[in-house]
């Protein structure tokens, strides 16, 4: 299997006089198409790792390389590429733009990037919207949706790119246990659907456990990998 994601000797320290080190000596590779979870206690480290691998954050010392390009030797605007090209972001928060439809949040990555919208990108929302589930809400505002379709319209939206890996900071944090069931399954049908790599950060350890993989991210350091 192709290794879509590695991390070698990531160390992260926070401030200049007063130093607090956050992750300490981290490695770790992801398999392309693999459905990945990252758990640990709040302060663990887990979303500090995740803005590194999102490339939000930069590692203090330590590599990381994504489809084996090395992503410290990019500029600002190569790692804006990056991003929007080959990661998407899933959060606990929608972040929907309030004004906007379903369908217009979930093209804004594609307008963002290309400058402009097509029939046929329109068309390929549309389709994507329909595989979340969305397909009646499409033209409704942000603000007139539940908060499963809200969360629903923000995965449908990091697919836009067709990214090969979706980071997902507790996507399910907000939900009740009905609506983080269909999340899940959601995630899983994508997953197996575009063969796209997940990694998954979350306290839901009903969530962790039906992972192919789960990492735990103890006092900054790896204290478990288990693949299944």
């Amino acid at each position: 299997m192709k290794q879509i994601l590695e991390l070698k000797n990531i160390n992260k320290i926070y401030g200049t006089d007063i130093k607090t080190q956050v992750l300490y000596d981290i490695n770790l590779s992801f398999e392309e198409g693999s459905f990945n979870s990252i758990i640990g206690q709040s302060g663990s480290g887990k979303s500090t790792l995740l803005n590194l691998i999102g490339t939000l954050d930069k590692p203090t010392s330590g590599e990381i390389r994504i489809n084996d390009v090395a992503v410290s030797a990019m500029n600002q605007n190569q790692l804006a590429v990056l991003r929007n090209n080959t990661l998407g972001f899933v959060f606990q928060f929608h972040y929907l733009l309030p004004e906007f439809t379903a369908l217009e949040n979930v093209l804004m990555p594609y307008e963002i990037k290309h400058g402009k919208i097509t029939k046929e990108i329109i068309k390929k929302a549309e389709d994507i919207m329909d595989l979340v589930g969305l397909k009646q809400v499409k033209n409704n505002l942000a603000t007139k949706m539940s908060g499963g379709q809200q969360q629903r319209t923000a995965i449908a939206r990091a697919l836009i790119n067709e990214p090969k890996i979706i980071l997902a900071d507790e996507p399910t944090g907000n939900l009740d246990s009905d609506s983080t069931e269909t999340i899940y399954q959601l995630l899983r049908n994508i997953n197996e659907t575009y063969k796209t790599t997940f990694i998954i950060i979350t306290h839901d350890r009903k969530i962790a456990e039906k992972a192919d993989r789960i990492v735990e991210i103890k006092d900054g350091k790896i204290n478990m990998d288990i693949r299944k």
